[in-house]
Protein backbone atom coordinates (compact mmCIF):
# COMPACT_ATOMS: atom_id res chain seq x y z
CA UNK A 1 0.00 0.00 0.00
CA UNK A 2 1.32 3.33 -1.21
CA UNK A 3 0.64 6.80 0.66
CA UNK A 4 1.42 9.76 -1.63
CA UNK A 5 2.18 13.04 0.27
CA UNK A 6 2.36 16.44 -1.23
CA UNK A 7 4.62 18.48 0.64
CA UNK A 8 7.62 16.39 -1.69
CA UNK A 9 8.45 17.48 -4.65
CA UNK A 10 8.68 14.11 -6.50
CA UNK A 11 9.32 9.96 -5.19
CA UNK A 12 12.87 8.34 -4.96
CA UNK A 13 12.15 4.70 -6.29
CA UNK A 14 14.74 2.12 -6.03
CA UNK A 15 13.77 -1.14 -8.76
CA UNK A 16 11.26 -2.58 -6.97
CA UNK A 17 10.04 0.14 -3.90
CA UNK A 18 9.17 3.13 -3.46
CA UNK A 19 10.70 5.34 -0.68
CA UNK A 20 8.54 8.59 0.34
CA UNK A 21 10.75 10.76 2.53
CA UNK A 22 8.23 13.36 2.90
CA UNK A 23 5.79 10.77 4.71
CA UNK A 24 8.31 10.55 7.75
CA UNK A 25 8.05 14.46 7.87
CA UNK A 26 4.21 14.16 8.44
CA UNK A 27 4.81 11.80 11.54
CA UNK A 28 6.37 14.58 13.60
CA UNK A 29 3.31 16.61 13.57
CA UNK A 30 1.29 13.59 14.66
CA UNK A 31 -1.22 13.28 11.91
CA UNK A 32 -4.31 10.95 12.71
CA UNK A 33 -4.39 8.22 10.04
CA UNK A 34 -7.89 6.48 8.58
CA UNK A 35 -8.71 4.51 6.08
CA UNK A 36 -11.76 4.91 3.85
CA UNK A 37 -13.74 2.20 4.97
CA UNK A 38 -15.92 2.11 7.94
CA UNK A 39 -14.15 2.84 11.27
CA UNK A 40 -14.92 0.35 13.93
CA UNK A 41 -18.08 1.32 16.61
CA UNK A 42 -15.59 3.36 18.90
CA UNK A 43 -14.48 5.30 15.21
CA UNK A 44 -11.31 6.27 13.86
CA UNK A 45 -8.41 5.29 16.03
CA UNK A 46 -5.73 8.01 17.11
CA UNK A 47 -2.08 6.85 16.22
CA UNK A 48 0.80 8.11 17.96
CA UNK A 49 4.06 8.96 15.95
CA UNK A 50 5.37 5.53 16.75
CA UNK A 51 2.52 3.72 15.63
CA UNK A 52 2.08 5.93 12.68
CA UNK A 53 5.28 5.18 11.42
CA UNK A 54 5.20 1.55 11.77
CA UNK A 55 1.91 1.85 9.35
CA UNK A 56 3.76 3.44 6.99
CA UNK A 57 6.76 1.32 6.82
CA UNK A 58 4.05 -1.52 5.84
CA UNK A 59 2.23 0.76 3.60
CA UNK A 60 5.70 1.24 1.04
CA UNK A 61 7.20 -1.64 1.93
CA UNK A 62 4.71 -3.01 -0.04
CA UNK A 63 4.50 -0.93 -2.80
CA UNK A 64 6.06 -1.70 -5.96
CA UNK A 65 7.51 0.49 -9.12
CA UNK A 66 5.67 1.26 -12.01
CA UNK A 67 6.70 -1.10 -14.85
CA UNK A 68 7.56 0.80 -18.06
CA UNK A 69 7.51 4.61 -16.27
CA UNK A 70 9.72 7.55 -14.97
CA UNK A 71 10.62 8.43 -11.96
CA UNK A 72 7.09 10.38 -10.88
CA UNK A 73 7.10 14.32 -10.37
CA UNK A 74 5.51 16.76 -8.16
CA UNK A 75 2.88 18.96 -10.07
CA UNK A 76 0.82 21.43 -8.47
CA UNK A 77 -2.89 21.97 -10.04
CA UNK A 78 -5.45 24.82 -9.28
CA UNK A 79 -8.91 24.17 -10.90
CA UNK A 80 -9.74 27.12 -13.38
CA UNK A 81 -13.02 28.98 -13.83
CA UNK A 82 -15.71 26.58 -15.02
CA UNK A 83 -13.51 23.70 -15.38
CA UNK A 84 -14.73 20.57 -13.66
CA UNK A 85 -12.52 18.52 -10.95
CA UNK A 86 -11.93 15.33 -13.66
CA UNK A 87 -10.68 18.10 -16.04
CA UNK A 88 -8.20 19.58 -13.53
CA UNK A 89 -6.97 16.18 -12.91
CA UNK A 90 -7.16 15.14 -17.31
CA UNK A 91 -4.33 18.50 -17.20
CA UNK A 92 -1.82 16.61 -15.42
CA UNK A 93 -1.29 14.19 -18.84
CA UNK A 94 -3.21 10.91 -17.41
CA UNK A 95 -5.72 9.29 -19.58
CA UNK A 96 -9.78 10.24 -19.19
CA UNK A 97 -9.87 7.03 -17.46
CA UNK A 98 -7.53 7.22 -15.42
CA UNK A 99 -8.81 10.66 -14.26
CA UNK A 100 -12.36 9.31 -13.67
CA UNK A 101 -11.23 6.37 -11.70
CA UNK A 102 -9.41 9.16 -9.25
CA UNK A 103 -12.34 11.42 -8.93
CA UNK A 104 -14.83 8.57 -8.21
CA UNK A 105 -12.20 7.68 -5.65
CA UNK A 106 -12.14 11.12 -4.26
CA UNK A 107 -16.23 11.51 -3.91
CA UNK A 108 -16.42 8.83 -1.36
CA UNK A 109 -15.08 11.69 0.98
CA UNK A 110 -15.48 15.15 -1.10
CA UNK A 111 -17.69 16.57 -2.83
CA UNK A 112 -16.11 16.52 -6.12
CA UNK A 113 -18.99 18.38 -8.05
CA UNK A 114 -19.55 21.79 -6.34
CA UNK A 115 -16.28 22.92 -6.22
CA UNK A 116 -14.95 26.72 -6.24
CA UNK A 117 -12.27 28.01 -9.14
CA UNK A 118 -9.23 28.39 -7.22
CA UNK A 119 -8.91 24.83 -5.73
CA UNK A 120 -5.61 23.68 -5.28
CA UNK A 121 -4.53 19.93 -5.65
CA UNK A 122 -1.35 17.91 -5.77
CA UNK A 123 -0.91 15.62 -8.09
CA UNK A 124 2.48 12.81 -8.50
CA UNK A 125 2.41 11.36 -12.29
CA UNK A 126 4.80 9.18 -13.67
CA UNK A 127 5.36 9.46 -17.64
CA UNK A 128 6.18 6.51 -19.93
CA UNK A 129 9.89 5.97 -20.41
CA UNK A 130 8.74 5.79 -24.05
CA UNK A 131 7.47 9.02 -24.35
CA UNK A 132 4.32 7.50 -25.96
CA UNK A 133 0.80 7.53 -24.47
CA UNK A 134 -0.70 9.18 -21.05
CA UNK A 135 1.29 9.44 -17.82
CA UNK A 136 0.49 7.39 -14.63
CA UNK A 137 -1.37 8.68 -11.90
CA UNK A 138 0.64 7.70 -8.80
CA UNK A 139 -1.06 9.80 -6.43
CA UNK A 140 -3.00 12.91 -5.42
CA UNK A 141 -3.13 14.88 -2.48
CA UNK A 142 -5.70 17.62 -1.78
CA UNK A 143 -6.60 19.72 1.22
CA UNK A 144 -10.06 19.87 2.40
CA UNK A 145 -9.62 22.41 5.78
CA UNK A 146 -7.18 23.85 8.04
CA UNK A 147 -7.04 20.45 9.85
CA UNK A 148 -7.71 17.97 7.18
CA UNK A 149 -6.89 16.18 3.87
CA UNK A 150 -7.17 13.39 1.73
CA UNK A 151 -4.96 11.63 -0.69
CA UNK A 152 -4.88 9.20 -3.31
CA UNK A 153 -1.95 6.44 -3.38
CA UNK A 154 -1.33 3.71 -5.93
CA UNK A 155 -0.86 -0.10 -4.89
CA UNK A 156 0.92 -2.75 -6.16
CA UNK A 157 -2.00 -3.91 -7.69
CA UNK A 158 -2.65 -0.71 -9.62
CA UNK A 159 -5.65 -0.07 -7.34
CA UNK A 160 -5.76 3.57 -6.34
CA UNK A 161 -6.12 3.64 -1.95
CA UNK A 162 -8.19 6.68 -0.43
CA UNK A 163 -7.13 7.76 3.15
CA UNK A 164 -8.27 10.92 4.96
CA UNK A 165 -5.65 12.43 7.33
CA UNK A 166 -6.69 14.92 10.31
CA UNK A 167 -3.84 16.89 12.22
CA UNK A 168 -4.70 17.35 16.32
CA UNK A 169 -6.14 20.82 16.91
CA UNK A 170 -4.59 22.90 20.02
CA UNK A 171 -5.27 25.91 22.02
CA UNK A 172 -2.79 28.80 22.45
CA UNK A 173 -1.81 32.17 23.39
CA UNK A 174 0.61 33.40 20.70
CA UNK A 175 2.64 36.64 20.23
CA UNK A 176 3.01 38.45 17.03
CA UNK A 177 5.85 41.29 16.90
CA UNK A 178 7.83 43.28 14.82
CA UNK A 179 8.10 46.41 12.85
CA UNK A 180 5.64 48.56 10.25
CA UNK A 181 6.71 47.69 6.59
CA UNK A 182 3.62 49.17 4.65
CA UNK A 183 0.50 48.45 6.15
CA UNK A 184 -0.50 47.30 9.40
CA UNK A 185 -1.79 44.42 7.96
CA UNK A 186 0.61 43.38 5.65
CA UNK A 187 3.09 43.88 8.52
CA UNK A 188 0.75 42.03 10.89
CA UNK A 189 0.51 39.46 8.87
CA UNK A 190 4.18 38.50 8.32
CA UNK A 191 4.59 38.28 11.94
CA UNK A 192 1.82 35.59 12.10
CA UNK A 193 -1.29 37.28 13.13
CA UNK A 194 -4.24 36.90 11.11
CA UNK A 195 -6.41 39.74 9.59
CA UNK A 196 -9.21 39.41 11.81
CA UNK A 197 -7.01 39.98 14.62
CA UNK A 198 -5.66 43.07 12.91
CA UNK A 199 -8.76 43.92 12.00
CA UNK A 200 -9.43 44.26 16.12
CA UNK A 201 -6.61 45.60 16.79
CA UNK A 202 -7.37 48.85 13.90
CA UNK A 203 -10.63 49.32 16.03
CA UNK A 204 -9.14 49.39 19.13
CA UNK A 205 -6.74 52.23 18.07
CA UNK A 206 -8.74 54.19 15.85
CA UNK A 207 -9.41 56.51 18.62
CA UNK A 208 -6.17 57.49 18.89
CA UNK A 209 -3.79 57.10 15.58
CA UNK A 210 -4.95 58.07 12.25
CA UNK A 211 -3.52 55.00 10.03
CA UNK A 212 -2.98 57.38 7.38
CA UNK A 213 -1.14 59.63 8.78
CA UNK A 214 0.30 58.42 12.05
CA UNK A 215 1.92 55.15 11.37
CA UNK A 216 5.75 55.24 9.67
CA UNK A 217 7.63 52.71 8.31
CA UNK A 218 9.72 51.50 11.44
CA UNK A 219 7.31 51.67 14.18
CA UNK A 220 7.09 48.62 16.27
CA UNK A 221 4.09 46.40 17.39
CA UNK A 222 2.75 43.74 19.37
CA UNK A 223 0.18 41.66 20.03
CA UNK A 224 -1.20 38.70 22.40
CA UNK A 225 -4.00 36.44 20.69
CA UNK A 226 -5.86 33.00 21.69
CA UNK A 227 -5.89 31.03 18.57
CA UNK A 228 -6.46 27.26 17.56
CA UNK A 229 -4.08 26.26 15.35
CA UNK A 230 -2.78 22.53 14.24
CA UNK A 231 0.63 21.23 14.77
CA UNK A 232 1.98 21.98 12.01
CA UNK A 233 1.58 26.01 12.57
CA UNK A 234 -1.50 26.06 10.56
CA UNK A 235 -4.02 28.96 12.14
CA UNK A 236 -7.37 27.31 12.35
CA UNK A 237 -9.48 29.85 13.86
CA UNK A 238 -8.11 33.34 15.36
CA UNK A 239 -10.05 33.91 19.46
CA UNK A 240 -9.92 37.15 21.31
CA UNK A 241 -7.41 39.71 21.30
CA UNK A 242 -5.61 39.78 24.52
CA UNK A 243 -3.29 42.58 24.26
CA UNK A 244 -2.24 45.31 21.31
CA UNK A 245 1.16 47.92 21.30
CA UNK A 246 1.42 50.43 18.78
CA UNK A 247 5.24 52.32 19.14
CA UNK A 248 4.34 55.75 16.76
CA UNK A 249 4.23 59.41 16.92
CA UNK A 250 7.06 59.18 19.45
CA UNK A 251 5.53 57.05 21.85
CA UNK A 252 3.84 54.17 22.86
CA UNK A 253 0.40 52.96 23.28
CA UNK A 254 -1.03 49.58 24.96
CA UNK A 255 -4.15 48.52 25.57
CA UNK A 256 -5.33 45.30 27.92
CA UNK A 257 -8.44 43.24 27.71
CA UNK A 258 -10.31 42.72 30.63
CA UNK A 259 -14.31 42.05 31.74
CA UNK A 260 -15.15 43.31 35.13
CA UNK A 261 -17.74 41.66 37.06
CA UNK A 262 -20.79 44.44 36.28
CA UNK A 263 -19.31 44.67 32.56
CA UNK A 264 -21.81 42.66 29.92
CA UNK A 265 -18.58 42.64 27.53
CA UNK A 266 -15.18 42.67 27.92
CA UNK A 267 -13.33 46.25 26.91
CA UNK A 268 -9.80 47.46 27.06
CA UNK A 269 -7.59 49.56 29.55
CA UNK A 270 -4.36 50.90 29.40
CA UNK A 271 -1.68 50.36 32.30
CA UNK A 272 -3.24 52.28 35.05
CA UNK A 273 -6.68 50.52 34.82
CA UNK A 274 -8.29 53.49 32.74
CA UNK A 275 -10.50 52.55 29.87
CA UNK A 276 -9.25 53.62 26.71
CA UNK A 277 -12.21 53.39 24.09
CA UNK A 278 -13.00 57.12 23.77
CA UNK A 279 -16.29 58.14 23.55
CA UNK A 280 -15.80 59.01 19.92
CA UNK A 281 -13.48 56.92 17.13
CA UNK A 282 -11.46 59.13 15.55
CA UNK A 283 -11.23 57.32 12.49
CA UNK A 284 -14.71 55.17 11.86
CA UNK A 285 -13.67 53.10 9.13
CA UNK A 286 -10.18 50.79 8.36
CA UNK A 287 -7.64 51.97 6.20
CA UNK A 288 -8.81 55.17 5.10
CA UNK A 289 -6.70 58.62 4.50
CA UNK A 290 -8.06 61.94 4.85
CA UNK A 291 -8.75 63.62 1.51
CA UNK A 292 -10.41 67.31 3.15
CA UNK A 293 -10.84 68.29 6.55
CA UNK A 294 -12.74 70.30 8.13
CA UNK A 295 -12.91 73.72 7.37
CA UNK A 296 -13.61 76.30 4.55
CA UNK A 297 -13.12 74.88 0.85
CA UNK A 298 -13.44 75.05 -2.63
CA UNK A 299 -15.99 73.00 -3.57
CA UNK A 300 -15.18 70.60 -6.31
CA UNK A 301 -18.48 69.91 -7.53
CA UNK A 302 -20.02 73.77 -6.94
CA UNK A 303 -16.99 75.70 -7.71
CA UNK A 304 -17.22 77.84 -5.01
CA UNK A 305 -15.68 78.46 -1.22
CA UNK A 306 -17.92 76.85 1.44
CA UNK A 307 -18.19 75.41 4.83
CA UNK A 308 -17.10 71.88 4.48
CA UNK A 309 -18.61 70.86 8.47
CA UNK A 310 -16.92 67.29 8.39
CA UNK A 311 -14.07 65.19 7.55
CA UNK A 312 -13.74 63.09 3.82
CA UNK A 313 -12.31 60.03 3.98
CA UNK A 314 -11.20 58.23 0.95
CA UNK A 315 -11.81 54.89 0.68
CA UNK A 316 -13.17 51.97 -1.89
CA UNK A 317 -16.63 51.32 -2.40
CA UNK A 318 -18.29 49.06 -0.06
CA UNK A 319 -15.78 49.41 2.60
CA UNK A 320 -17.43 49.07 6.07
CA UNK A 321 -18.27 52.30 8.12
CA UNK A 322 -18.72 51.70 11.94
CA UNK A 323 -20.68 53.45 14.79
CA UNK A 324 -18.86 55.75 15.94
CA UNK A 325 -20.22 55.85 19.95
CA UNK A 326 -23.14 53.98 21.56
CA UNK A 327 -26.18 55.16 20.97
CA UNK A 328 -29.79 55.15 18.57
CA UNK A 329 -29.86 55.22 14.81
CA UNK A 330 -32.03 58.93 14.51
CA UNK A 331 -32.05 58.61 10.45
CA UNK A 332 -30.94 56.18 7.94
CA UNK A 333 -32.05 57.61 4.54
CA UNK A 334 -31.57 59.70 1.45
CA UNK A 335 -30.69 63.21 2.46
CA UNK A 336 -30.17 64.89 -0.72
CA UNK A 337 -25.93 66.16 -2.06
CA UNK A 338 -25.56 63.88 0.56
CA UNK A 339 -26.88 60.79 -0.86
CA UNK A 340 -27.44 57.88 1.50
CA UNK A 341 -27.08 58.87 5.14
CA UNK A 342 -27.37 57.56 8.66
CA UNK A 343 -27.45 59.98 11.81
CA UNK A 344 -26.68 58.53 15.37
CA UNK A 345 -27.41 60.39 18.79
CA UNK A 346 -24.82 59.04 21.22
CA UNK A 347 -25.84 61.92 24.40
CA UNK A 348 -28.39 64.27 24.43
CA UNK A 349 -25.01 66.70 23.63
CA UNK A 350 -23.67 64.27 20.92
CA UNK A 351 -24.53 63.07 17.44
CA UNK A 352 -22.66 61.67 14.34
CA UNK A 353 -23.27 61.24 10.96
CA UNK A 354 -22.11 59.33 7.94
CA UNK A 355 -22.89 60.58 4.42
CA UNK A 356 -22.65 59.24 0.43
CA UNK A 357 -23.02 55.68 1.60
CA UNK A 358 -23.38 52.99 -1.18
CA UNK A 359 -26.29 51.07 1.28
CA UNK A 360 -26.92 50.91 4.69
CA UNK A 361 -26.14 48.11 7.46
CA UNK A 362 -28.88 49.82 10.23
CA UNK A 363 -32.49 51.13 10.22
CA UNK A 364 -33.82 54.23 12.23
CA UNK A 365 -34.83 53.60 15.93
CA UNK A 366 -32.42 51.13 15.83
CA UNK A 367 -29.61 50.89 19.15
CA UNK A 368 -25.97 50.23 17.97
CA UNK A 369 -22.55 49.93 19.69
CA UNK A 370 -19.41 51.74 18.95
CA UNK A 371 -17.32 49.22 16.06
CA UNK A 372 -20.70 48.36 14.71
CA UNK A 373 -21.03 48.40 10.77
CA UNK A 374 -23.87 50.85 10.26
CA UNK A 375 -23.18 51.34 6.18
CA UNK A 376 -21.19 50.88 3.39
CA UNK A 377 -18.70 53.54 1.71
CA UNK A 378 -19.89 54.84 -1.54
CA UNK A 379 -20.59 58.29 -3.70
CA UNK A 380 -24.46 58.90 -3.74
CA UNK A 381 -25.31 62.33 -4.02
CA UNK A 382 -23.18 65.29 -4.50
CA UNK A 383 -19.82 63.19 -4.71
CA UNK A 384 -16.76 63.13 -6.97
CA UNK A 385 -16.09 59.52 -6.43
CA UNK A 386 -16.09 56.84 -3.65
CA UNK A 387 -15.87 58.19 -0.11
CA UNK A 388 -17.12 58.19 3.79
CA UNK A 389 -18.33 62.18 5.02
CA UNK A 390 -18.18 61.86 8.50
CA UNK A 391 -19.72 64.65 10.98
CA UNK A 392 -19.46 65.46 14.42
CA UNK A 393 -22.20 67.53 16.05
CA UNK A 394 -22.15 68.72 19.39
CA UNK A 395 -25.01 70.46 21.02
CA UNK A 396 -26.70 71.15 17.78
CA UNK A 397 -23.52 72.19 15.81
CA UNK A 398 -21.28 70.55 13.43
CA UNK A 399 -17.71 71.06 15.08
CA UNK A 400 -14.11 69.64 14.14
CA UNK A 401 -14.16 65.68 14.80
CA UNK A 402 -10.38 65.70 15.06
CA UNK A 403 -10.33 68.48 17.66
CA UNK A 404 -13.57 67.81 19.71
CA UNK A 405 -13.54 67.47 23.26
CA UNK A 406 -15.77 64.60 24.06
CA UNK A 407 -15.50 62.43 27.64
CA UNK A 408 -12.92 59.96 28.39
CA UNK A 409 -12.92 56.87 29.66
CA UNK A 410 -13.51 55.44 33.18
CA UNK A 411 -10.88 53.99 35.83
CA UNK A 412 -11.23 50.95 37.16
CA UNK A 413 -10.83 50.67 41.35
CA UNK A 414 -10.81 48.27 44.12
CA UNK A 415 -11.34 44.56 43.38
CA UNK A 416 -11.62 45.39 39.67
CA UNK A 417 -8.25 46.98 39.79
CA UNK A 418 -6.84 44.14 41.67
CA UNK A 419 -7.88 41.40 39.19
CA UNK A 420 -6.87 43.84 36.25
CA UNK A 421 -3.42 43.83 37.64
CA UNK A 422 -2.85 40.06 38.00
CA UNK A 423 -4.27 39.98 34.39
CA UNK A 424 -1.97 42.73 33.15
CA UNK A 425 0.81 40.53 34.98
CA UNK A 426 0.09 37.80 33.27
CA UNK A 427 0.17 39.23 29.42
CA UNK A 428 3.09 41.19 30.64
CA UNK A 429 5.28 37.95 31.46
CA UNK A 430 4.21 36.25 28.24
CA UNK A 431 5.32 39.54 26.74
CA UNK A 432 9.22 39.75 28.28
CA UNK A 433 9.31 35.56 27.32
CA UNK A 434 8.36 36.27 23.70
CA UNK A 435 11.02 38.93 23.69
CA UNK A 436 10.88 42.85 23.21
CA UNK A 437 13.77 43.62 20.33
CA UNK A 438 11.61 44.30 17.17
CA UNK A 439 12.39 41.09 15.35
CA UNK A 440 9.01 40.36 13.55
CA UNK A 441 8.03 37.01 14.54
CA UNK A 442 5.50 34.64 15.93
CA UNK A 443 5.89 33.48 19.31
CA UNK A 444 3.75 30.89 21.25
CA UNK A 445 3.14 29.10 24.28
CA UNK A 446 3.91 25.35 24.60
CA UNK A 447 0.61 24.21 23.17
CA UNK A 448 2.56 25.02 19.73
CA UNK A 449 5.12 21.75 20.18
CA UNK A 450 2.05 19.53 21.03
CA UNK A 451 2.03 19.76 24.81
CA UNK A 452 -0.82 20.70 26.92
CA UNK A 453 -1.67 24.94 26.92
CA UNK A 454 0.55 26.37 29.15
CA UNK A 455 -0.29 27.61 32.35
CA UNK A 456 0.17 31.94 32.68
CA UNK A 457 3.60 31.55 33.37
CA UNK A 458 5.23 28.84 31.43
CA UNK A 459 7.47 30.25 28.60
CA UNK A 460 6.44 30.48 25.15
CA UNK A 461 8.04 28.68 21.93
CA UNK A 462 9.51 30.85 19.58
CA UNK A 463 8.56 30.21 16.15
CA UNK A 464 10.60 32.04 13.27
Amino acid sequence: MQEFDPRRPSFRIAPRLFVVGAGVAALAIGWRLTAAAPAGPTGPKLLDGAAFAALQHEAFAQAEAQPGFARPESINVKVLPGETFEAAVRRVGVAPDEARQAVRALGETFDTVNIRAGLAFEAAVAKPRDRRGPARLIGLSLRTGPATAITLSRTFDGALRLREMEEKVTEETAVAQGEMEGSLYASAAHAGATSEITAQVVKLFAHKLDFSRDIKAGDKFRMVFDRRVTESGRTVEAGDLQFAEIEAKGGTTRFYRFKAADMSEAQYFDDSGKNIRGFLLRTPLDGARITSGFGRRLHPLLGYTRMHAGIDFGAPTGTPVYAAADGVVQEAKWAGGYGRWVKIRHTTKFETAYAHLSGWAVKAGQRVRQGQVVGYVGSTGRSTGPHLHYEVIMAGQKVNPKSAKVPQGTILEGRELAAFRLQKARIDGLLAKAGGDGETRLAANAAAAGLRPSAPGSSPVVLR
